[in-house]
C-alpha cells in the first residue's frame, strides 16, 4: 500500500507541475484515478497493475496523463516483474529476517574460520567452500520473498547438496590447478542459481532474466559501498582501541571474513529495498564508465595489433587480459538493462559498439597467444579454461557487436540484441559448471 501511495503521489506531482490545472481540478483527477484503482483492484488486480491500468485510463481523458503513462510505463511494468515487498509477500519483519540471514552467514565464515585455522594456516578446502557457507542463505532469502513452493525449493537446495559434495570428495592434487579452477568457478555457478529463486522459477523469462542481471550489476554496487564503509569503520575502530594494546590484526581476522559474508545478504536486501535509487545510478554508471572503457580498450587493441606485442603475452598479461573481457561483458550487459528499450539509437550506443569491437579486437589476439601455447606446451587444466573461456567471449562479443551495427542503421530492433545476452547467460553458467564437475576428474585432479 506504501507504494502505491508513492505512485499516486509521483502522478500527482507530475500533473501538478506539468499544468496549468489548480489544486482542485488535481485533486478531482486523483479521486478519479482512486476509483478506476480501487475497481481494479475488486475486480483481482494487484495494487501496481491496477495503478499501471488506471493511468492507462485516464489518458483517454488527461492528455498528462497519458503522457505520464508514456513516460513512466515502462518503469510501472518493471516493477511488476520486480521484487515484491515485504507486505506483498506475507513474509513480515523484512528488516529482521535478513539481520538473522546475515548472521546466519557471518557465522558460517567465522565458524570455518576458526576450523581451519585461518589466517594462521591455509587449508584448501576453506577456499573451495567459501561460496558453499553464502550463497544458500541468499538463494534462501529470495526463495522466501519469491514465496516459491515446495517442490521448487527442493529443487533448488539439490544443486547446492550436490556441489558440496563433489567439491569436497575429489581427491585433489595438493595445490593443483583444478582445485583453484573449482575456487574460482564455483561462485559463478552458485551465483548463477540464486537467479532461479531470485527470478520466481521462472528460468525462461528473457525479462527476468535481464532483470536478474540488473540486480547483479546493483548489488555489486552496494557490496562496494559496504567494504568501502566497512573498512573505513574498522581502519577507525582499530586506530581508536590502539592506546588499549588491542591487536589490530586480531580484530580483523575477526571482522572481516563475517562481514563480507554477511554484507552479500544486506547488499541483496538494499538492492531490493532501495530500488529506485539504484536504478537512477545505473544509467549514470553506465554513461561514465563505458566511455573510459571504450577509450582504454580502443587504445589497448591498436597499440597491441600495430605493434605486434599481441603475439608475445605472457601468462600474467593472458590472465589481465580474461579478466578484463570478463568485466568488459558485465559492462555491457548492465549497460543494456539500464538502457530504455524504446529509445532510439544513440550517441551511448556507439560508444558502446566501440567498446565491444575493441574487446573483440583483444579477445582474438589473446585466443591466438593461448592457442599458441598450447601448441607449444601442450594442453593443462588452466590452459582449457581460459581457451574456453575466450571461445565463449568470442562467439558473444561477434554476434553482439553485429546486432548492435544493426539496431544503429536500423535494420534490427534493441530487443534482438537485449533477447541475445539474456539467452547466451545459460551458456556461461552451464560452462561454469564444467570447470567444476568435468574439470578435476578430465585432468587427474591435478
Amino acid at each position: 500500500m506504501e507504494r502505491l501511495e508513492s505512485e499516486i503521489a509521483e502522478w500527482r506531482s507530475f500533473v501538478g507541475i506539468n499544468s496549468t490545472f489548480d489544486g482542485r481540478d488535481v485533486e478531482e483527477l486523483e479521486d478519479h484515478l482512486r476509483a478506476q484503482i480501487a475497481d481494479l483492484t475488486e475486480a483481482g488486480l494487484t495494487n501496481d497493475e491496477a495503478f499501471l491500468v488506471a493511468v492507462k485510463r485516464m489518458g483517454r481523458i488527461d492528455e498528462l496523463s497519458r503522457e505520464f503513462g508514456r513516460e513512466h510505463g515502462d518503469r510501472l511494468w518493471k516493477q511488476l516483474l520486480a521484487p515484491a515487498s515485504v507486505e506483498e509477500t506475507g513474509t513480515g519483519g523484512g528488516w529482521r529476517e535478513v539481520v538473522v540471514l546475515a548472521l546466519a552467514a557471518a557465522t558460517a565464515a567465522q565458524v570455518a574460520r576458526l576450523a581451519a585455522g585461518f589466517p594462521g594456516e591455509e587449508p584448501s578446502w576453506l577456499l573451495r567452500n567459501a561460496s558453499l557457507l553464502v550463497f544458500p542463505l541468499l538463494a534462501a532469502f529470495f526463495a522466501r520473498r519469491r514465496r516459491l513452493t515446495a517442490r521448487q525449493s527442493l529443487l533448488l537446495a539439490i544443486p547446492f547438496v550436490i556441489a558440496a559434495v563433489l567439491i569436497n570428495v575429489y581427491p585433489y592434487d595438493y595445490g593443483g590447478s583444478t582445485e583453484l579452477l573449482v575456487a574460482a568457478h564455483l561462485p559463478v555457478a552458485m551465483w548463477f542459481l540464486v537467479a532461479y529463486p531470485y527470478m520466481g522459477g521462472e528460468l525462461r523469462a528473457h525479462a527476468r532474466r535481464m532483470h536478474f542481471v540488473r540486480f547483479t550489476g546493483e548489488w555489486f554496487i552496494y557490496y562496494v559501498l559496504l567494504a568501502l564503509g566497512g573498512g573505513v569503520l574498522l581502519g577507525l575502530t582499530v586506530l581508536v582501541l590502539e592506546p588499549t594494546g588491542a591487536n589490530g590484526e586480531r580484530i580483523a581476522e575477526w571482522v572481516l571474513p563475517s562481514g563480507a559474508a554477511g554484507a552479500v545478504i544486506v547488499a541483496a536486501w538494499l538492492v531490493e529495498s532501495k530500488q529506485r535509487v539504484v536504478e537512477n545510478m545505473a544509467p549514470v554508471l553506465t554513461m561514465v564508465f563505458t566511455p573510459l572503457f571504450a577509450a582504454m580498450l580502443a587504445t589497448a587493441a591498436v597499440t597491441y595489433a600495430v605493434t605486434g606485442l599481441g603475439g608475445a603475452f605472457d601468462r600474467e598479461l593472458l590472465g589481465v587480459f580474461d579478466a578484463l573481457l570478463v568485466v568488459v561483458l558485465g559492462l555491457v550487459l548492465y549497460g543494456l538493462s539500464a538502457r530504455d528499450p524504446s529509445a532510439a539509437p544513440g550517441w551511448m550506443d556507439r560508444i558502446q559498439l566501440v567498446t565491444v569491437t575493441s574487446a573483440l579486437v583483444l579477445d582474438v589476439m589473446v585466443l591466438g597467444a593461448m592457442i599458441a601455447r598450447i601448441g607449444e606446451l601442450g594442453f593443462t587444466p588452466n590452459r582449457t579454461a581460459a581457451v574456453g573461456l575466450n571461445l565463449l567471449l568470442l562467439v558473444n562479443l561477434s554476434w553482439s557487436a553485429l546486432l548492435s551495427i544493426r539496431f544503429l542503421k536500423g535494420d534490427s530492433s534493441f530487443h534482438r540484441l537485449e533477447r541475445w545476452q539474456t539467452a547466451y547467460l545459460p551458456v556461461l553458467a552451464a560452462w561454469a559448471v564444467v570447470v567444476v564437475v568435468v574439470f578435476p576428474p578430465l585432468f587427474s585432479f591435478m
